[in-house]
């Protein structure tokens, strides 16, 4: 690894957790050159702003998810449905992880972003909109499969996709509102069950 690739991930890698742990607002330029002991110049050599910052952020984060449970879960080998249940208990299994780690319930970062930029930073909203599309369209695929094996009667796809995943980042904000992982553990199994019908 060069030093200059090292910079660069050491950077993106302090963005990311002081972004999670705290928040946007609250995390200055100063502050992540700080936690990834580089100079200010660095930064901004790499990053012309925090925006263009906090757009690769984004992308890691999404490749950190896509790794942990996404690829897992979203899976040919797994029948569909079952796929739906691994999404929600890998996302439980970290989520609690990283409580007894913390003991913080830190939610979703993506969702957290999107709770406190979406108003105000379109081309922010536009990325994790674009990121969040990307889940739905694997939870849509699997909820496809599943009625094309006659798992499930034909419900709306794409409307159903979005209710689960409504219903999912729901449940993380309020697991994050309480700080209490169980909320997750309770409700989050319940997400693979959501249909929307059809309509006529």
């Amino acid at each position: 690894m060069s030093p200059s690739t090292d910079t660069y991930d050491r950077i993106l890698a302090s963005a990311k957790e002081l972004m999670h742990a705290s928040s946007y607002a609250d995390v200055g330029v100063a502050a992540i050159c700080e936690h990834a002991q580089v100079k200010k110049g660095s930064f901004y050599h790499f990053f012309p702003s925090k925006q263009e910052l906090t757009l690769a952020v984004l992308d890691d984060i999404y490749a950190d998810f896509k790794q942990a449970i996404i690829d897992q879960a979203f899976t040919s080998a797994l029948p569909p449905l079952q796929r739906l249940e691994k999404f929600a208990e890998l996302a439980i299994e970290l989520q609690t992880s990283i409580h007894e780690q913390t003991g913080v319930v830190m939610g979703c970062p993506l969702g957290n972003l999107a709770s406190e930029l979406s108003t105000q930073d379109e081309t922010i909203r536009k990325k994790i909109d674009t990121l969040f599309i990307r889940l739905r369209r694997g939870i849509g695929e699997a909820l496809q499969a599943a009625v094309e094996r006659g798992e499930i009667e034909a419900v709306d796809t794409d409307a159903t996709a979005l209710a689960i995943l409504s219903y999912f980042e729901g449940t993380m904000l309020m697991a994050k509102t309480q700080n209490d992982p169980s909320i997750l553990r309770h409700l989050l199994p319940a997400a693979a069950h959501i249909r929307i019908p059809l309509t006529h």
